[in-house]
């Protein structure tokens, strides 16, 4: 079966795990792990860009990432910054737009700068929009959500807390990949994935290939999808 570009999803999202094992496989340091999955990363979006979707969020850093090594911290903290800025000819090559989920102003000052300059750089860009879940909880942005409707004396309703997260526009996730063989969400997207469609690999990140990534959306568009309804015949 090949890719029907007319039925891609619009959004997926990718948790991009196991770049730990795969350093340790390889008896690597995690941060090499780390490095080369960047280098996935680029070649999924490249890729998805290529294709026509128009939305792909990574989870780059969760709010419970914070409980890892301070080096491997700060090394991931570091990676962000320094490529947030260094990929900005691969965004303007492949037209793709740059967004931020998350907890702001909850990361390094450095770092929150260069993301707000990525967004700023790449705002008319209109290709591909990439999302980055940077400091990300589900939990944490809804609770945000519904702190800012009290503060600003709203009704809450499920519309009105969708219109308070991060991206107020950013569409459901229609297809949720998660690698490196763990059959979780770990607390991702989970307002935005709630009818997504779920595919776990057993291949650790840095592995993940374009190939993989086409028979995840053949597999994503064999699925039938109802929404809690009932199909007629």
């Amino acid at each position: 079966m090949a890719i029907d570009k007319e039925h891609l999803p619009a959004h997926v999202a990718i948790i991009m795990d196991g770049n730990g094992r795969w350093a340790k496989q390889r008896n690597l340091p995690r941060t090499s792990g780390h490095k080369e999955g960047l280098t996935a990363a680029k070649n999924i979006i490249k890729e998805a860009a290529n294709l026509g979707i128009k939305y792909v969020t990574l989870y780059t850093f969760s709010t419970e990432n914070w409980k890892r090594a301070q080096e491997e911290v700060g090394y991931l903290m570091g990676l962000i910054k320094v490529h947030l800025r260094a990929e900005f000819a691969f965004y303007k090559q492949n037209k793709i737009r740059i967004e931020h989920i998350g907890d702001l102003a909850g990361l390094p000052e450095d770092v929150q700068k260069e993301i707000i300059q990525a967004k700023k750089d790449t705002k008319d860009f209109t290709g591909c929009t990439v999302v980055l879940a940077i400091n990300y909880g589900g939990r944490d942005e809804i609770l945000r959500g519904v702190k800012k409707l009290i503060a600003d004396k709203k009704e809450i309703s499920e519309e009105a807390l969708a219109s308070s997260f991060d991206i107020p526009d950013l569409p459901d996730v229609d297809l949720l990949i998660r690698t490196g063989g763990e059959l979780r969400l770990s607390n991702f997207l989970l307002w935005h994935a709630s009818y997504a469609e779920l595919l776990f690999s057993q291949t650790l990140w840095p592995d993940y290939t374009i190939e993989e990534f086409h028979k995840d959306l053949e597999a994503f568009q064999k699925r039938t999808r109802r929404f809690g309804g009932v199909l007629e015949n």
